[in-house]
């Protein structure tokens, strides 16, 4: 994962959250859910937290992230997804099964996903130059 890369999407997410959002919520919600046990999550969970980090947020203070695991569990991801589109969200961050569950679930609440698939056959972008849509990857 190239963390500048990873960096300047969470940057652009935080920079597209509504400004109505900011002011009805004074601390942001962003769920990072993953598909794999807490254990193995656990390089991908320090990843995302030095990327907030590096870009000035700090969990609790200006940010408040939700953990959340599906183990090895698909077929729990769209309702873990559907939770969140259910109420205020500043984004979704995850990886690709994550992502296509939150693409099936929302075409508005930011989607901020890693993958080392290809995004663009995937489906959940329309191209690499110009994603379109409320996906964006790192």
């Amino acid at each position: 994962m190239n963390r500048r890369e990873f960096i300047a999407v969470l940057g652009g997410t935080a920079a597209a959250w509504p400004l109505a959002a900011r002011a009805q919520q004074a601390i942001p919600a962003v769920p990072l859910v993953y598909d794999a046990t807490p254990s193995e999550a656990t390089p991908f969970v320090a990843a995302f937290q030095r990327g907030l980090a590096e870009v000035g947020f700090v969990e609790g203070q200006n940010v408040a992230v939700e953990y959340h695991g599906a183990g090895s569990h698909y077929e729990r991801l769209p309702a873990l997804v559907a939770e969140f589109v259910n109420r205020p969200t500043a984004a979704i961050v995850g990886n690709t099964p994550v992502a296509l569950a939150a693409r099936k679930a929302t075409s508005t609440i930011p989607i901020v996903f890693l993958t080392g698939a290809d995004p663009v056959k995937l489906g959940l972008v329309a191209s690499f130059n110009r994603p379109g849509g409320n996906a964006t990857c790192c």
